[in-house]
């Protein structure tokens, strides 16, 4: 599939189609059932030419399960979501069932992540926070065995529909991106940047989005733990832009005649 917009952007990094499917690819790239890894690791490997699928044993880590939408896997955290929201914040080690949990973690877990146990990772100010920002997070099951992750210009536009497109670009795409989504539209809130795990905004915040009569663009990956794992792959100076497949279609129709195609931007790219 090709996109009238990625040409005209010429990003450094080719689309991806997130994808829902009944069927494994031959050849895609996961992790083994059980084992901890990052989504967006494999989502990085997807925009450098690779395919990755993710079921609901092969998710990684807990907010990749729920990032990919399937489920609530936060209850099968250590500790269940109590201890999630103490990590996310300001640690286990206040409270005795945190501290006791913390314990079997040390002695199954990497140093690394035992320390955020106990400590936190100190992204949100309480544990309260956290609970509202998992009320106000778009958990979802949609009930498909795979979600998958591959090149756009590898998808077959006769047999294959996206769930959404990523772009993973740099300021000035992202903002030739955020300037697209409001083309075609009034208002001025066409493309959103939500606070949540690099994974959750090219999943099941734009897949929420659809759900919507007029989807938006999320801007994602300023999950800095998410940037940590993906800084080898994609370099430092990049966001993804999720664009729910209603808005890409959208996007792509309104790429001739505006100013994709004026000095301004051409100035602009040019000057790289």
């Amino acid at each position: 599939m090709e996109s009238v917009i990625a040409k005209a952007l010429d990003p450094e990094h080719a689309p991806v189609a997130v994808m829902l499917s009944g069927t494994k690819p031959d050849n895609a790239l996961g992790f083994k059932p059980g084992r901890w890894g990052c989504v967006m690791f494999m989502f990085a490997n997807a925009v450098r030419g690779k395919t990755a699928a993710f079921d609901r044993t092969t998710y990684g880590c807990w907010g990749g399960g729920v990032g990919l939408g399937f489920g609530n896997a936060y209850e099968q955290f250590p500790g269940g979501v109590p201890c999630f929201t103490r990590f996310l914040s300001s640690g286990n080690k206040q409270w005795e069932t945190g501290r006791q949990v913390g314990q079997a973690v040390a002695e199954n877990a990497g140093k690394e992540f035992a320390d955020n146990f106990l400590n936190g990772e100190a992204y949100v100010k309480s544990p309260d926070l956290v609970d509202r920002f998992l009320e106000a997070l778009p958990i979802m099951d949609h009930g498909s065995p795979y979600v998958i992750f591959k090149p756009l210009a590898e998808v077959d536009a006769a047999t294959e529909t996206p769930e959404t497109v990523v772009f993973t670009v740099d300021p000035d795409r992202v903002s030739a991106l955020v300037i697209l989504a409001n083309y075609g539209r009034g208002g001025m809130e066409n493309a959103i940047i939500p606070w949540a795990a690099g994974c959750q905004t090219i999943g099941i915040i734009p897949f929420k989005e659809a759900q919507s009569d007029c989807p938006r663009a999320v801007v994602g990956l300023t999950d800095i733990s998410a940037r940590k794992y993906t800084q080898n792959l994609l370099g430092r100076n990049v966001l993804t832009v999720a664009l729910p497949w209603r808005l890409f279609c959208e996007m792509e129709t309104n790429v001739p005649g505006s100013f994709l195609e004026r000095h301004t931007w051409h100035s602009l790219v040019e000057k790289k």
